[in-house]
């Protein structure tokens, strides 16, 4: 792009545009484009290089995060980031906040934007690349208008600086695998990614995060290696459909999804996002994802996030932890159980559809008077027919369960993102919640759809192949976790945390995100823990998330955590054994009445509860064994 271009396009912008056109500034090389965040400490320049390829580059604080790579989409075959010429330039910007769930309850969206106006030379095809800059990151996608049926693939890459090291898993398992530590130098052509791909940056600079936000209409993005320090992007039809998948529904339809997907009429591309920051605090905190997903349809949400519907809260699962037989008894048993424990929820997998509907609203009605609402589990295969789908939505409302649960997705092609939005959709006409299983990442969907409360994408706890849960639990939340909410069922007392010792099994429900918190222990188990106080306080919502500096991926995760007056101080340990003293600066003044939950050095099967009196210039000295854990509420 010409500087006269660019200057010309700066003063015909709005006052607003304008000041921020200031920040699209041409650097020594006049056909390049920059965009920098508010703060100034991220930038991205988009320039073509040899060839006309548009390429982009990531800064922060001056030392590269992605290096040059190419930046393109597909339509028909044609690469339009191949021999591209750059128009208009149209900035933009935001500088707000709104109601959020999970880590915090208030989001911040901040950010510096540019419209640029591309053209293909040879086709002719004019598209639009959106960039927006955050103070935590950048995002960018493409908007190609036009009519009729056309299919759209990916052209873009990440390419990562040398003496990066990152986590990630394949797509074996969909998106329920355990991560993997590299450095970038070993990771291997071809390998498959699940985004989020977390990095530590080299020299200290600091951290990132790859993944997307605002898949509609659209398939998923995963990434792929090239061997040479780069993860291209790839969409849900490319890599090899999942084991569960085929497990389900057969290679025959795995075929047929490994088809790409056609779009009609303009092809608006999910955002492609890298989060950025010089601590893990920074990335658990990151509101991009949520920031680019559009807000709340008022149709359906008259109250936004709050709508009255719409409760998160705790529930009990007859599922990982025994307790009988899959009767109306044994649920009703359950229920009652929920209620002592002060659970709001009880989740009921599929066995209810062997019952009669009396039976059912049985259930229903003796829950609910014992203040326990009811989700219902039903296989995503039952609601692919549009008439099938509103029926069941049509029948949960009817017999008064409040949620349901919706299973065996596996997969990212379009119809499958689509089926996922008409799920919410037709939910949230029902006033019913939504938890997802078998399912994708998180990109946005419960800002645009505050129904969809949790989602699974993660290898929790009914996972029966893992060998060791100490190093999973300590990189979750520094990996999976960055896309929003999931469903890790956690919390057992067992032989089936391996490792582990009650103190993380009970850390973990405070650590994992899950605005529906749903507990792997059998309520009883629950109630008769001799930290049952402290497991009945613990939210599943908070208004404020700290990442303690104590905090390594993969080897132990420190948070501080408020839920409004209530401070909690949450440790799960990795593998080593290790002692950590915590300032507890973040209380406020005068004396705090602490409950305190640690490992017994001798059991891991056992715990030590404890009432101290603590104050914020107070430390907390914390003997972790390995697999261990810590929970403190002030």
């Amino acid at each position: 792009m010409r500087r006269r271009t660019f200057v010309a396009a700066a003063l015909s912008t709005p006052p607003l545009a304008r000041d921020l056109a200031r920040l699209l500034r041409p650097p020594a090389s006049s056909d390049a484009i920059r965009v920098t965040s508010p703060n100034g400490a991220i930038e991205i320049a988009l320039l073509p290089a040899d060839g006309s390829r548009l390429t982009y580059g990531v800064t922060f604080r001056n030392r590269p995060v992605i290096e040059a790579s190419p930046l393109g989409i597909l339509v028909d075959g044609v690469d339009l980031g191949q021999g591209v010429e750059a128009g208009k330039v149209e900035s933009y910007g935001a500088n707000e906040h709104y109601a959020s769930r999970g880590v915090h309850s208030q989001a911040t969206n901040r950010f510096n934007g540019a419209r640029i106006a591309l053209r293909h030379s040879a086709s002719g095809t004019d598209s639009v690349l959106d960039v927006r800059v955050f103070d935590d990151g950048i995002a960018f996608r493409y908007i190609v208008p036009g009519k009729g049926s056309r299919v759209a693939d990916e052209a873009t890459a990440f390419a990562l600086p040398a003496g990066a090291t990152v986590w990630y898993h394949d797509l074996h398992g969909h998106y329920e695998g355990v991560h993997t530590k590299k450095s970038i130098a070993d990771v291997a052509a071809g390998d498959w990614a699940a985004p989020p791909l977390t990095v530590k940056l080299p020299d200290a600079a600091g951290y990132a995060a790859i993944t997307e936000a605002a898949v509609i209409h659209f398939a998923g993005m995963v990434l792929q290696a090239d061997g040479q320090g780069a993860f291209r992007a790839r969409l849900g039809h490319a890599p090899p459909a999942s084991y569960p998948f085929t497990l389900r529904y057969g290679d025959a339809e795995a075929a047929r999804l490994a088809q790409p997907a056609a779009i009609s009429g303009t092809i608006t591309t999910p955002w492609r996002v890298v989060m950025i920051g010089p601590d893990l605090n920074t990335l658990v905190n990151c509101d991009i994802v949520s920031n680019l997903a559009p807000p709340p349809d008022p149709r359906f949400f008259p109250q936004g996030l709050h709508t009255d519907w719409i409760k998160p809260g705790r529930a009990v699962w007859k599922y990982l932890d025994g307790g009988g037989e899959n009767t109306l008894e044994t649920m009703k048993q359950f229920s009652r159980l929920a209620g002592e424990l002060g659970f709001e929820y009880n989740l009921v997998e599929g066995f209810w559809q062997r019952w009669n509907e009396s039976e059912l609203r049985e259930l229903i009605d003796y829950s609910r008077a014992r203040n326990v609402g009811i989700w219902l589990w039903k296989h995503s295969r039952d609601i692919r027919d549009p008439e099938a789908r509103a029926a069941f939505f049509q029948h949960a409302q009817d017999v008064g369960a409040v949620g349901v649960k919706l299973d065996f997705f596996d997969h990212e092609a379009k119809e499958i993102i689509e089926l996922y939005q008409a799920a919410l959709e037709g939910a949230a006409a029902h006033r019913l919640m939504v938890d997802f299983h078998g399912a994708n990442k998180p990109t946005g969907e419960s800002r645009t759809w505050p129904n969809e409360l949790n989602r699974e994408a993660v290898s929790g706890m009914e996972r029966r192949s893992m060998q060791a849960w100490s190093q999973h639990d300590t990189t979750i939340p520094f990996t999976r976790m960055l896309a929003g909410h999931l469903d890790f069922t956690p919390m057992l007392f067992g032989e089936r945390r391996r490792e582990t010792s009650w103190a993380h099994q009970i850390a973990t429900a405070a650590l994992f995100t899950a605005p529906l918190l749903v507990y792997g222990a059998h309520p009883q188990a629950m109630l008769d823990n001799p930290a049952v106080e402290l497991i009945k306080s613990i939210p599943t919502v908070w208004d404020e998330t700290r990442v303690l500096p104590q905090s390594e991926i993969g080897e132990i995760a420190a948070f501080a955590r408020r839920h409004g007056k209530q401070w909690f101080l949450v440790i799960a340990n990795g593998p080593s054994a290790r002692s950590v003293e915590v300032p507890l600066s973040f209380l406020g003044g005068g004396s705090h009445q602490a409950l305190v939950v640690r490992d017994r050095e001798d059991d891991p099967a056992a715990v030590v509860v404890e009432h101290p009196t603590l104050h914020r210039q107070d430390a907390l000295k914390i003997d972790l064994r390995p697999g261990g854990g810590c929970v403190a509420r002030f």
